[in-house]
């Protein structure tokens, strides 16, 4: 029993650090533009409207994508999945950094080396493309971690797994900074070869350090390694899903479950200043705080790596310590401190302090940011997990239309000031949404066993 115990703790955080591993390498290739967004204007000509639209599109696809892969990975190979995407997305990436040496062929570039509109559906077509491959890196990891980490512990070590999108997040908005200011604006294309390089190391990490599940290593499944010390022979009411049984729990457990569709709408909300601050913080920075592109990539990176890990793994701990695995309790908390720390950034004259501001922001961002798939996986089960985060990724990146081309065409017309309002607009909204959800259960182990019951009658 004892090795049993042993073996399984190996593979549970095996599969943590690899997929922490690999998914920040995603975030390589995916945060990677907003960094280049400040060039991409000086140096071809592309506007906040039209780069908005970028930024809007690709995420709705992005969230289309992680539903539909979602479906895919809840009855195929997760491994196989996250390891095909990394590698299409490294592969688009270099395409967009070539883009333009096809003027020669295309109408790419004008009289003075600005975008026609014929690069900027190149780019833009690239970049969609791109929404549509990174949403197959969250499902893949999302139903891992469900199938390794016990429901009881989930809050916690799914939080230092979403670690990740910050340190992801946070290298590459450095690194581009770095090469920006380094370089200058011209060498825009660097802030795509060379995360796509770097993230393509990842590749043999996925292949040769992941398994699907603990049955391919000859351990139970994780819902029964609670009942290793009392008796292997214990029977499991989760084992044998067939087919339509399995149709009847993603019905019951995602389509039809209030509590999906409430995390959702609130995650909805909460993207939209996750995303004004991924993808716009370096604009604002440096039109408004006046500050050089090294300096916001610099303030943008410490506030991922600092104020956002921190968040997730504060959040983790408190959602299985305080509040007993109920991951939507400490959400509502949070949603409200993030939205009042974003209304503090934009009224902040002092650097410092919108620096300070910014960092709790991310702080308390990330914390529903990483518990909204806590909560889906919960509420779901591990075999909904998939579906369940798919449905709230489509709603939390359908907010794009508003964080991408709304703000960007109200940043364009009106400045930043008629944005950040609308912003923590939403933050209220989200904090209310989520508050509705209060009472619900830790998890909805206890539902999928009735469903089961009603099945088998």
């Amino acid at each position: 029993m004892d090795n049993t115990l042993k073996k399984y703790r190996y593979w549970e955080w095996r599969t943590i650090i690899v997929l922490f591993v690999g998914y920040a390498l995603f975030y390589f290739v995916r945060k990677n533009l907003g960094m280049a967004i400040p060039a991409m204007e000086a140096e071809l000509g592309i506007s906040k409207t039209q780069l908005g639209v970028f930024l809007t599109i690709h995420s709705i696809i992005y969230g289309f994508s992680r539903f539909a892969n979602g479906l895919l990975v809840d009855r195929f190979s997760k491994k196989k999945i996250m390891v095909l995407g990394l590698i299409l997305t490294c592969t688009v990436n270099l395409l967009i950094c070539f883009s333009p040496k096809l003027n020669g062929l295309l109408n790419l570039l004008d009289a003075e080396g600005k975008a026609t509109l014929g690069l900027v559906y190149l780019i833009g077509s690239l970049w969609v493309l791109n929404g549509y491959i990174q949403g197959m890196g969250v499902p893949p990891c999302l139903s891992l971690l469900a199938h390794w980490i016990r429901p009881t512990e989930l809050a916690t070590k799914q939080s230092i797994w979403n670690v990740s999108h910050s340190i992801g997040a946070g290298v590459v908005v450095a690194l581009c900074g770095f090469m920006l200011n380094r370089f200058g604006y011209s060498a825009w294309y660097l802030c795509f070869i060379v995360p796509s390089l770097l993230a393509l190391l990842g590749v043999p990490i996925l292949w040769f350090g992941l398994k699907d599940s603990p049955s391919e290593v000859g351990l139970p499944p994780v819902e029964k390694m609670d009942q290793v010390k009392k008796s292997d022979s214990e029977p499991n009411p989760l084992d044998n899903i067939d087919g339509s049984k399995y149709r009847k729990i993603i019905n019951k457990m995602v389509f039809a479950n209030p509590y999906i569709w409430i995390i959702a709408l609130s995650n909805f909300c909460v993207y939209v200043i996750r995303l004004t601050i991924l993808d716009w913080g370096a604009s604002f920075l440096t039109e408004t705080k006046g500050m050089d592109i090294a300096a916001a990539g610099g303030i943008l990176a410490t506030t991922e790596m600092l104020g956002g890990t921190m968040g997730m793994l504060l959040a983790g701990w408190l959602s299985d310590k305080l509040f007993k695995s109920k991951a939507h309790r400490t959400c509502f908390f949070c949603i409200v401190f993030a939205t009042l720390s974003f209304f503090l950034f934009w009224k902040c004259q002092s650097v410092t302090l919108s620096f300070v501001c910014l960092v709790f922001s991310a702080f308390f961002i990330y914390g529903p940011q990483a518990l909204y798939g806590v909560c889906a996986s919960q509420q779901a089960t591990k075999f909904a997990a998939g579906t369940g985060n798919g449905i709230v990724g489509i709603f939390g990146y359908l907010s794009s239309v508003v964080s991408g081309v709304i703000f960007g065409s109200m940043a364009d017309a009106g400045g930043w000031d008629s944005v950040f309002p609308v912003a923590i607009i939403f933050g209220i909204v989200g904090a209310i949404f989520i508050g509705l959800m209060w009472n619900a259960p830790a998890d909805g182990y206890e539902k999928l066993n009735k469903v089961i019951a009603d099945t088998n009658k």
